[in-house]
């Protein structure tokens, strides 16, 4: 299946100049169309207030949706402004929502995208609903989603893909979804980190992933890892570089989210800390 129904979403029109420059570069490669979400986002807890705040509560939720508002519509205007000279197929669509509600919307359109472009969450410059976007296209979207690191981003990655590999379903769903990436890759490496001994392909790890992949025309190398850092996370990440790879495909949250929250995981690790973009699918 070819890419040919683009999303993001912006939440902020400083974030507008690096994003949409990603998407368009994408959409211009693939020949897609691009849907742009302006989203605003009401950020306060508006569900609850003490006691004596109570008959200001009105006021308060009308003008933190009224700052919401005022966020949505400057976001809009800055991506028009940047997406009215270019010849892609494009569309834009505003809204507003409070924070607890936003995922239903992301999800909606999500679901109906080949891929989400959206930037990474969780590092330090990260906006705090930049982790619920993801997670809302996702898993209640059930979208491919294409994480970007900071800074401009063109559409030249995708030459030599780096697939974490780990015998789970998100992987093989990550695999699948990825096929049209695949295909055009002059080069795909399949790493495999500390192999289970008493596993389906304890005996050739990699090798059935590499015979399907064989079949669609797609030449793999496989690396199997050893585990010499304290996370996965951190192996791949060192494996990227000794590679050359420029973007990673992976399964996303084999564990709970909030098992990852808590504790952390590779997924977590490595939206984090990749310096390439991440192809994810749960």
């Amino acid at each position: 299946m070819a890419c040919k129904s683009l999303l993001t979403v912006v939440t902020s029109a400083a974030a507008v100049p690096s994003q949409i420059d990603a998407a368009v570069a994408l959409a211009r490669r693939e020949d897609a169309h691009l849907d742009v979400l302006c989203l605003g986002i009401d950020r306060t807890m508006s569900g609850y207030y003490y006691i004596g705040a109570a008959p200001l509560a009105p006021v308060m939720v009308q003008e933190t949706l009224d700052q919401a508002r005022d966020e949505a519509l400057a976001v809009e205007a800055a991506v028009r402004d940047q997406l009215r000279p270019e010849e892609i197929r494009w569309a834009v669509d505003t809204a507003i929502a409070q924070m607890g509600m936003a995922s239903g919307q992301i999800a909606q359109l999500s679901r109906f995208a080949d891929l989400v472009l959206l930037p990474k969450p969780y590092g330090k410059d990260s906006a705090p609903d930049e982790e619920m976007i993801v997670e809302a296209a996702l898993f209640e979207g059930r979208a491919p989603v294409l994480l970007l690191p900071p800074g401009k981003v063109d559409a030249g990655y995708g030459k030599r893909i780096m697939i974490a590999w780990n015998q789970s379903d998100q992987a093989m769903n990550a695999v699948r979804a990825a096929l049209p990436f695949l295909k055009t890759a002059s080069r795909v490496d399949v790493a495999i980190v500390d192999p289970s001994d008493h596993g389906p392909e304890r005996s050739d790890p990699g090798g059935l992933l590499s015979q399907y992949l064989a079949r669609h025309g797609v030449r793999t190398e496989v690396s199997v890892l050893a585990r010499t850092l304290p996370h996965v996370g951190q192996v791949l990440c060192r494996h990227v570089e000794d590679v050359g790879a420029d973007m990673i495909v992976m399964g996303a949250y084999g564990h709970s989210r909030f098992r990852e929250a808590i504790l952390g995981g590779t997924t977590r690790d490595l939206f984090e800390a990749a310096p390439v973009p991440v192809f994810a699918v749960h």
